[in-house]
């Protein structure tokens, strides 16, 4: 499984940025696809997750409201629409892909750097 991570750049707080995630190879089995974020001397957090089958969606608290996870099947990918982006939200973002019957998320794409500034 690779995935490919893109959309980041530089935005002012208020502003908005889409990053997509595009996965190949054996999907088949996938659980769920996830977004993840790491600021700066801080440790990965997840910020959004959904079923690769079910749909169901998970956010973080910090950016309910703000962000929306979503997926498309026939393309294998999974975007994130940043809404009022915030300079807390700078971070290089990750996606990950955990396959069925897994507990973590094993397959990681390369990061993608986000900047708000104030």
């Amino acid at each position: 499984v690779q995935l490919q991570a893109s959309g980041g750049g530089l935005v002012q707080a208020g502003g908005s940025l889409r990053l997509s995630c595009a996965a190949s190879g054996r999907t088949l089995s996938t659980s769920a696809v996830g977004w993840f974020r790491q600021a700066p001397g801080k440790e990965r957090a997840q910020v959004a997750r959904i079923g690769w089958s079910s749909g169901i969606i998970y956010y973080a608290d910090s950016v309910k409201g703000r962000f929306t996870i979503s997926r498309d099947n026939a393309k294998n990918t999974v975007d994130l629409q940043m809404n009022s982006l915030r300079p807390e939200d700078t971070a290089v973002y990750y996606c990950g892909l955990r396959l069925a019957g897994k507990v973590n998320f094993d397959y990681w794409g390369q990061g993608t750097l986000v900047t708000v500034s104030s």
